[in-house]
């Protein structure tokens, strides 16, 4: 019977353990690898990938194979076993790749992973299975269950890379645990460099912004920002696609799945508001390869974000199709060549410095960024011990200008979705009090433990 503790997210988590895990075999000797354009515009900040398992092994095979696996992986992404420093001249950050290591936390929970809390997350991960030491830019913390059970959590600094970068990273692992082949065969050239002169349309001066640390913390931020967890059924993201392809216009998930979203949120921001927008996490490796999965193994940050701007009494009255056809806009303006190379020399052109969207700072209003996940590795993380039962992602960033909402498919693999949300307590609200149940709260029996 899960104690009533549990159910208010009340429980314990005790460090047991603390290791750094160094590169084993042949790695390069100790150099600096300067960061990309896009690396400095992504900025630094700790991102966290959550797991749950069913624990069938012994904690002590599982920690020394982990870390076994470990440092054989990072011998193939090295510059993960370094660390971040900034440069005395620039100012920038640059990665020194010394093989320090990463640091793998052992911890023990007073709970049973069945008391958990799935949905509430504000209560169940900071502190307890997120620490973050800005010493290591890789961070694991193995958290052992009461009657069994496993959560992993991975800590990336973001200046290594973005989303696809981590996944190429936890795959290896996966595959070298497994004794599987390795698939990928990492590029750290960090290759992303600007033109000669550099040039770049004037509109890039409208969305992102040069400024100091000291001027972003002074910006007012969203005062409460809630972190949930959700489920969305295939039978609602294939009815919400329908919906935004009513005009004979094929959308695709993320579409419609967004264009639901923008029209919720234009019911639940404040009336003074007259306009509002939301954004999209774009990767822009197979928009810059010549040839086709060419940059498909680079290493790094390569992400761009694409804004749509639209009244909210029109937002409120529109169709689904019709949002969707507004999305579909929006995306296309970044989802080139042509863009990513001028956000490359528009970087350029403001360096040194902190460079950052404008409307991630809420400079431009009420907004909401969606990144799709739904390449993301989720039930093929196997790391010995046994297929996950959930996966998702949770940022640490704090004073965020932008409510955040990731999606990705379930660990069941059944064409259900995963969707982490960083939002105010209003749209929180009017997701949960929709009629259709779009958005149902995280619970054990979504994961089947």
């Amino acid at each position: 019977m899960a104690s009533q503790d549990a159910f208010h997210g009340i429980f314990e988590v005790e460090v047991v353990r603390k290791t750094v895990v160094k590169a084993a075999g042949p790695v390069p000797e100790s150099h600096v690898i300067s960061l990309s354009n896009l690396d400095l515009l992504s900025g630094r900040f700790p991102v966290t990938y959550i797991y749950f398992y069913r624990r069938t092994h012994s904690s002590s095979l599982i920690r020394g194979s982990l870390k076994e696996s470990l440092a054989q992986c990072l011998s193939h992404f090295y510059p993960f076993a370094g660390r971040i420093s900034e440069n005395p001249k620039s100012g920038e950050p640059e990665i020194i790749c010394d093989n320090s290591g990463a640091l793998v936390v052992e911890a023990q929970a007073s709970i049973s992973l069945d008391e958990f809390d799935f949905y509430n997350l504000n209560k169940s991960l900071q502190g307890k299975l997120i620490s973050v030491n800005h010493q290591f830019p890789v961070q694991v913390q193995i958290t052992n269950y009461i009657r069994g059970g496993i959560s992993m959590t991975f800590t990336f600094d973001h200046a290594l890379g973005d989303a696809t970068a981590f996944s190429k990273f936890l795959v290896t692992w996966s595959e070298i645990a497994m004794k599987k082949p390795i698939s990928c065969s990492p590029d750290h050239s960090r290759s992303l460099r600007a033109r000669f002169p550099p040039t770049y349309d004037p509109s890039l001066d409208e969305e992102f912004v040069s400024c100091t640390m000291e001027e972003i913390c002074n910006i007012p931020a969203i005062s409460i920002l809630l972190k949930r967890l959700y489920y969305i059924d295939e039978s609602s993201i294939n009815r919400l696609q329908r919906l935004a392809s009513a005009n004979g216009n094929k959308r695709t998930k993320i579409e419609a799945f967004s264009a639901y979203i923008w029209k919720v949120m234009a019911n639940a921001i404040d009336k003074n508001h007259e306009f509002c927008k939301i954004g999209w996490l774009v990767d822009g490796r197979s928009r810059l390869s010549k040839c086709q999965n060419s940059m498909s193994n680079y290493i790094g940050n390569v992400l761009s974000l694409a804004f749509g701007e639209s009244n909210v009494a029109d937002l409120k009255k529109g169709s689904i199709a019709g949002i969707a056809d507004i999305i579909h806009k929006a995306i296309s303006t970044v989802t080139n060549e042509a863009h990513f190379r001028n956000l490359i020399d528009w970087v350029e052109c403001h360096r040194p410095g902190l460079m950052i969207s404008k409307n991630v700072l809420g400079l431009g209003g009420p907004a909401l960024v969606i990144s799709s996940g739904r390449r993301f590795p989720v039930a093929e993380l196997d790391f010995g011990f046994g297929n996950p039962v959930l996966g998702t992602v949770s940022s640490t960033i704090e004073g965020l200008g932008v409510g955040y909402i990731n999606q990705r498919q379930s660990a069941g693999a059944d064409g259900s979705w995963t969707v982490s949300a960083i939002l105010w307590p209003e749209m929180v609200e009017a997701l949960e009090s929709d009629p259709n149940h779009i958005f149902q709260p995280m619970n054990l029996n979504h994961i089947q433990l």
